[in-house]
């Protein structure tokens, strides 16, 4: 192909004895005239490759109606009402909703309503214990700078804000719904130069005051990455403050009696380990952690006897598991007047939930009627009774709410179902166990339309593999859409991730982040085995952490697949803390500023692996210019690395959007880049294509 002139700059650095290349340094500069005349090109170039695709009208199509099925959120109760989110199919966004007491339900906020153009998304809200106030976060543009407002339930009128610099900001009434307490980022001023999305503290809000007033609560002489989180009780007692430096998987946490003298205590301080503090309205501190049990536990102490505070004096409710990991628990009133515990674990990445005595006394009942599938949630309200509700989805519905009592514990029903816009192809899913070099077993979920490898077919290997996230079975239009054309889709569950708990986590970063990318190719290479597909009709797909996953699967093993989709990646693995959020990544990854930290980093980084002559497969990158997490340079980077590295005929291209981030998108926007993505991912893989076709494409492909 006729790619974009990139020149090459001979830059090597000596970093710690390492001499490393940089000959595209310059395009991490948006303003540099070279990167805007180079991304303009590739603009063009990207363009000429997806309009020649044979099948993105037909993925549109089907993705119009798969992505526009509907999502229920679960409730959350205060006093007599329920607070939830809801998106009907044709709507760009999800509206937050109130149920009163008789049962009607009305919009308290819509972002098409603040925002038509679809750009402004709904990030975080959360209602006073009373059910009479709500903060709500907003923002605009995919920056997710979130922007506080607090509401009036009843007229629906905004009392109080936009309270700026609020981006990943907890909130914490107090009763009366009087004041907060919240996370704010420091003004630009008072911090150092590049360091403005850092240094958040925790303040205490008076509501309608200026927040200029706020009481300074805590986080003076903190790690400048730290996030906070908040706790009160229902009875205003009690304050919990949770701090955690960037991503780590650890945290601090004190505890406050508002009651006394209102100072916060250290609970739990430089201690390996993390975990959730509550105090619940059994006046009881409840402690959901890991910390000696990495598979978690649910235990209980008292907030006021420091002496129990110690874990070896917590009382187990929900002990840890040997088959699963414990991972969300509602507080509910039992039959008899007792305090229950609704747990949900999850064993190979699916969820379970059962039932478990308030008092430690061991496990009551297990709850049937789930399928391969995930529960987003459970809820209780915080004032008592025998209901909770449970979010659920799966490959193929939708997030939906169901209904659990405790006198009927074993069993569940409907509370609110979403809509499915269209028909939702045949769809069967089979559960499968790689085995990665070391020996280790890898978890697949693997979909297809019969359930049986038979004829090999085109799939697509999706990832993730890091930050203690777990891919569990959700509802995935892209996933239907490509069943539905005949083909697999695979999800791996890596090890980075959290779906057997913090060891798996550990066993998957910093110096053991090879074993990610070694779980994934063993997955390929599984499918492969199985017969499920061939190399040559092998497609491998992630984004963000999942970008570095198929950037550096791409750069080791470029034989592995046919074809990648790399989506607001990480790539440049000795300068990604540069940018965005990544300083807050160092602790998942390492630092380019200690030696051997450096030297793991390169040992894998994409961007650095890049080898001249090499048969690179089909490359598409997918980046959004607003993105403040990962920046679009490293996409912009690696791009250029391959598109002069490459001796193959296969395409290397950069799809880029604006006016979208990382997170939260309108609908519309979300099926073009889903039908780019797999159009893209069909055509080099045969998907619904014939022989003739498939050259046709090929010499199209030629002629760019």
């Amino acid at each position: 192909m006729r790619y974009p002139e990139a020149p090459r700059l001979d830059l090597v650095e000596d970093l710690h004895g390492h001499s490393v290349p940089d000959p595209y340094r310059w395009l991490e500069d948006p303003t540099d005239p070279r990167t805007a005349t180079w991304t303009e090109q590739q603009d063009a170039l990207t363009a000429e490759v997806l309009g020649a695709l044979p099948l993105r009208e037909r993925f549109a199509r089907r993705l119009e109606q798969l992505v526009h099925a509907g999502a229920v959120g679960v409730p959350v109760w205060r006093g007599e009402r329920a607070f939830s989110t809801r998106r009907d199919p044709g709507q760009e966004h999800a509206v937050l909703r109130v149920r009163e007491a008789d049962g009607t339900q009305r919009v308290l906020v819509d972002p098409m309503a603040l925002d038509p153009a679809g750009t402004t998304t709904l990030d975080a809200w959360s209602p006073s214990w009373e059910g009479d106030r709500l903060t709500y976060q907003v923002s605009t543009g995919g920056d997710e700078e979130s922007r506080l407002f607090v509401l009036d339930v009843a007229t629906g009128e905004v009392v109080d804000g936009p309270i700026d610099r609020c981006r990943y900001s907890p909130v914490a009434w107090l009763p009366g719904g009087e004041e907060l307490f919240y996370v704010r980022r420091l003004a630009p001023d008072r911090v150092p130069t590049g360091e403005e999305q850092f240094h958040r503290r925790v303040w205490r809000h008076r509501v309608g005051a200026s927040p200029d007033g706020d009481v300074l609560v805590h986080g003076e002489g903190s790690d400048p990455t730290t996030y906070f989180g908040v706790h009160t009780s229902r009875d205003g007692r009690w304050l919990v403050v949770s701090g955690s430096a960037g991503t780590a998987p650890r945290d601090d946490v004190w505890i406050a009696d508002l009651g006394g003298d209102g100072a916060l205590r250290d609970f739990q301080v430089d201690v390996d380990a993390q975990t959730a503090a509550w105090v619940a309205r059994d006046g009881r501190l409840w402690l959901m952690s890991d910390r000696g049990t990495p598979r978690w536990r649910l235990a209980v102490a008292d907030p006021a006897e420091p002496a129990t505070w110690a874990p070896e004096a917590w009382q187990d409710v929900v002990p840890q598991q040997d088959d699963g990991v414990l991972s969300d628990v509602a507080l509910v009133d039992g039959p008899d007047g007792g305090l229950q515990v609704l747990a949900v674990h999850e064993v190979d990445a699916t969820s379970r939930l059962s039932v478990w005595a308030g008092d430690g006394s061991g496990r009551r009942a297990d709850v049937e009627g789930l399928g391969v599938g995930s529960v987003s949630g459970v809820s209780a309200p915080p004032e008592g009774g025998t209901t909770a509700w449970v979010g659920y989805t799966d490959y193929a519905t939708p997030p939906s709410v169901l209904r659990w009592d405790a006198g009927a514990p074993t069993a569940l029903e409907s509370w609110e179902a979403a809509a499915v816009a269209g028909d939702v192809p045949a769809l069967t899913v089979v559960e499968t166990h790689a085995t990665s070099p070391d020996g280790t077993p890898v978890h697949l979920f693997v979909l297809s339309g019969d359930g049986s490898p038979g004829t090999p077919r085109p799939a697509v290997l999706y990832g993730y593999g890091g930050f203690n996230v777990s891919l569990t079975p959700a509802y995935t239009a892209q996933a239907l859409a490509w069943v539905a054309a005949g083909g697999v889709w695979a999800v791996a569950n890596l090890r980075g991730g959290s779906e057997h708990g913090e060891e798996w986590h550990r066993s998957g970063m910093r110096e053991r982040k090879q074993n990610v990318f070694d779980d994934f190719a063993a997955a390929g290479e599984h499918l492969v085995a199985q017969g499920w597909t061939t190399h040559e009709q092998l497609a491998i797909m992630g984004g963000s952490n999942g970008g570095l996953l198929v950037g550096a699967t791409l750069t080791q093993r470029p034989d592995l697949a046919a074809a990648v989709v790399c989506s607001a990646p990480l790539l440049d693995m000795v300068r990604y803390e540069h940018f965005g959020l990544g300083r807050t990544w160092n602790d998942e990854y390492g630092t380019a500023a200690d030696p051997t930290e450096l030297g793991w980093l390169l040992g894998y980084s994409p961007y650095h692996a890049v080898r001249e002559g090499t048969a690179y497969p089909a490359v598409l990158f997918t980046t959004f210019e607003s993105d403040t997490r990962v920046d679009p340079l490293h996409g912009r980077k690696l791009a250029a690395a391959l598109q002069h590295a490459t001796s193959s005929q296969a395409p290397v291209v950069l799809r880029r959007e604006t006016s979208v981030g990382h997170g939260a998108r309108a609908v519309s926007r979300t099926v073009g880049l889903a039908a780019d993505q797999l159009a893209f991912l069909a055509a080099h893989t045969g998907l619904g294509m014939s022989q003739k076709e498939m050259r046709q494409h090929a010499d199209r492909t030629r002629r760019i």
